[in-house]
């Protein structure tokens, strides 16, 4: 009888293992399958039972999380949505995130490891802290200059502080609420698919994702290579440059938008935005110089993040010699994003050191305490300190005297370049309008304090280069205002004293006679 009893024990202690095996088997080895199963309600039921962090800008929440009373409890909400989506993407419960809310989900949605200083102890009791927050770099007086700059008008902005890499603003329009995508059910499926649908493209983030030919803002990159390579030694000497100049080998004529421009000098050029002797100045410099310039700049560089995705900006690295001389000027397959024009100027504003663009300051826990800091680094040096120098004072002159005298501001040194990009079949759409620009208040510090890059989609301007003056320059005044400190006021006279009219003499009467 006990040997029969000892069988049992044995049996029952070999299911005890086996149940063992498989609870170790279904926990470790295959739980990120049933995890992944789309059966598997549970992961999406507990992402949204708690509120997620906050995006921050200037410190102040610019998103919420709203109690919907359903199965996935809290929805997401925005404040000013339209004027932060290119900042904050959406959160979606059936869509997802984008931007920001992506980048930083961990921290936001409260998985990251760092917002808590025991993590396994929320992984032994399935729990999680609260959602962090992500402050991000942007300004919000910058950004409210700069959506209403656009008005709705297809276009996008984009500003970064040249010494730091910080992106004070970011704006994409026309734009849409974020708010519309965050929950579930047929409400929210018809907003996508009308957004999507949208001619206009109100989700495409223009100043991130969308390239444009740069136009005459290129020619600043193509002025430092010029001064960099040796090219040109003397930038007020004439170029010997004919009005219109034939793209060489080839019969064709390339002209300039407006008058002066035969044997301009290169600083000429820059001021009044000559084709001719910038695409002839490009030739010089030679496909091989030309490329290394760009990439110096950025262009052709792979994998940027801010920390969302950023589209790769081209310069085309095998190019006949008619091709180079218009890329040189910002046309044929020259492309680049806002944000990639706004790293242009700010090259030069500081110093010929780029720095890498980032949009999120730091991320923190719930109560304010720090998990993680942006990351500062240089991406290298697109030009010598001297070239930056001349280029700084080509700007400058583009501003004062030349062709964007619309982004002047009294008290404040501005820098900038005008462009107009040609589009459509045949050069026949409507010119997209471009400037680039860089401040500093006078008597301030020696760093500028902002680079900003403009475009308008299909500007109402006269075409060619000045029309950038006209359609973009406004905004990106506006916008560099905002960034700046307000020029203190000038002293008041000293009040001239007057002298006191000298006294009436009374007149003393004669002694009488004795």
């Amino acid at each position: 009888m006990i040997r029969y009893i000892r069988w049992c024990a044995y049996f029952c202690a070999l299911l005890l293992v086996a149940l063992l095996v498989n609870i170790a088997r279904v926990q470790v080895w295959e739980s990120a399958a049933y995890g992944a199963n789309p059966a598997n309600k549970r992961p999406v039921i507990e992402r949204y039972a708690e509120p997620r962090g906050d995006v921050l800008v200037d410190g102040r929440p610019v998103t919420s999380s709203r109690d919907s009373g359903q199965l996935l409890r809290y929805e997401r909400t925005y404040l000013n949505g339209p004027l932060y989506a290119p900042v904050t993407g959406y959160s979606s419960q059936t869509y997802g995130t984008s931007f920001v809310e992506r980048a930083e989900d961990e921290v936001l949605s409260g998985t990251d490891p760092g917002l808590s200083a025991f993590p396994l102890w929320y992984d032994l009791t399935r729990g999680r802290p609260g959602g962090g927050n992500a402050a991000t770099t942007i300004r919000a007086a910058m950004q409210e200059a700069a959506y209403a700059g656009l008005a709705g008008k297809r276009g996008a902005v984009a500003a970064v502080e040249p010494a730091t890499g910080k992106i004070l603003a970011l704006v994409s329009s026309p734009s849409y609420d974020p708010a519309v995508l965050s929950g579930t059910g047929g409400r929210v499926k018809g907003a996508w698919e009308r957004l999507n649908a949208d001619p206009a493209k109100p989700m495409l983030n223009r100043a991130l994702r969308e390239t444009y030919p740069p136009g005459s803002t290129f020619k600043i990159v193509t002025a430092a290579a010029a001064l960099d390579s040796g090219v040109v030694t003397d930038v007020d000497a004439p170029t010997e440059t004919p009005d219109p100049y034939p793209l060489p080998g080839t019969s064709t004529l390339l002209p300039n938008a407006g008058t002066g421009c035969q044997d301009a000098s290169m600083a000429d050029a820059v001021q009044w935005s000559c084709n001719t002797v910038m695409a002839k100045i490009g030739v010089r410099v030679g496909l091989r110089g030309m490329v290394e310039a760009a990439r110096r700049f950025g262009f052709n560089e792979e994998g940027l993040r801010v920390p969302s995705w950023v589209s790769r900006s081209n310069f085309d690295t095998d190019m006949s010699q008619d091709q180079l001389a218009l890329s040189s000027i910002g046309q044929f397959n020259t492309k680049a994003t806002p944000l990639q024009m706004a790293m242009v100027a700010a090259a030069v504003a500081n110093g010929g050191e780029l720095k890498a663009p980032y949009l999120v300051e730091r991320t923190t826990q719930d109560d304010g305490s720090q998990v993680r800091r942006g990351d500062q680094r240089t991406l290298g040096r697109a030009m010598t300190p001297a070239t930056a120098l001349r280029m700084q004072e080509l700007m400058v002159k583009v501003v004062e005297h030349g062709t964007g005298r619309n982004a002047a501001i009294p008290g404040v040194v501005v820098g900038g370049k005008t462009g107009t990009a040609q589009h459509g079949v045949g050069n026949a759409g409507t010119p997209y309008a471009w400037f680039i620009s860089w401040a500093k208040t006078e008597g301030g510090a020696a760093l500028p304090g902002v680079a900003v890059a403009v475009v308008v989609e299909d500007a109402s301007a006269v075409r060619g280069d000045i029309s950038g003056n006209g359609a973009a320059a406004p905004i990106a005044r506006s916008v560099m205002q905002a960034a700046l400190p307000a020029p203190a006021p000038a002293p008041a006279p000293a009040p001239v004293p007057t002298r006191a009219p000298a006294p009436t003499p009374v007149p003393v009467p004669a002694p009488a006679a004795p």
